[in-house]
């Protein structure tokens, strides 16, 4: 039985493409089990990167990135119930919210619950050609982290009291910067990661 990789076509994102020796229901089901375990634990260990800003109570972390780097690898279906996993995980008391922290209703809650709608979004990008080319990774970037900023900032604001304006002075203007050096990382490598599988639509 062949093992080599799917050849890359279209509706496919990179996680369809990882070498599989066989197309059975129980085999699927398992691949696509640890691929929503993968990402939820690679989402988990880059919110343990946390560089504190002065003024703010979000920290900047490697979990947003990681979360639209799930979402965009896998697709809608799994990058969702791999973000879904990591809430609920951290919910239920696992330390691996931004820091090690854990448990709902912190002031930086709102941004966990943005990354799960963005990896689905970003997902289904994905399966539309959205991670094939640097211009369309980096409006797929873009629109993910807008996402999360949706959902993010105003759950800041009501959680700690702040005014909308004072919630974007602390939870969105800060993060622009990295924000673009994590949207440029992501325009080299997933391009280039489909290049590497063969891609070159």
């Amino acid at each position: 039985m062949s093992t080599a990789a799917a050849p890359a076509r279209s509706g496919a994102v990179l996680a369809d493409l990882l070498p599989s020796t066989t197309t059975t229901a129980a085999r699927a089901f398992a691949r696509d089990a640890a691929l929503v375990l993968g990402g939820a634990a690679l989402t988990g260990i880059a919110a343990q990167i946390a560089v504190p800003v002065p003024g703010s109570p979000v920290p900047v972390t490697g979990q947003t990135f990681a979360a639209l780097l799930v979402g965009t690898a896998v697709g809608a279906r799994r990058g969702f119930l791999s973000l879904a996993l990591y809430a609920v995980v951290g919910m239920a008391g696992v330390p691996w919210f931004a820091g090690g922290t854990s448990g709902a209703g912190g002031a930086s809650f709102g941004y966990v619950l943005g990354m799960l709608l963005a990896a689905t979004v970003v997902g289904a990008l994905a399966r539309r050609g959205g991670d094939r080319s640097v211009l369309r990774t980096a409006g797929t970037m873009v629109l993910g982290s807008a996402v999360i900023y949706a959902v993010g900032v105003p759950y800041l604001a009501v959680s700690t009291g702040m005014s909308l304006s004072a919630a974007v002075a602390a939870g969105l203007v800060p993060f622009l910067l990295g924000d673009a050096l994590k949207a440029a990382l992501a325009m080299g490598a997933l391009p280039t990661a489909w290049k590497l599988m063969g891609d070159r639509d």
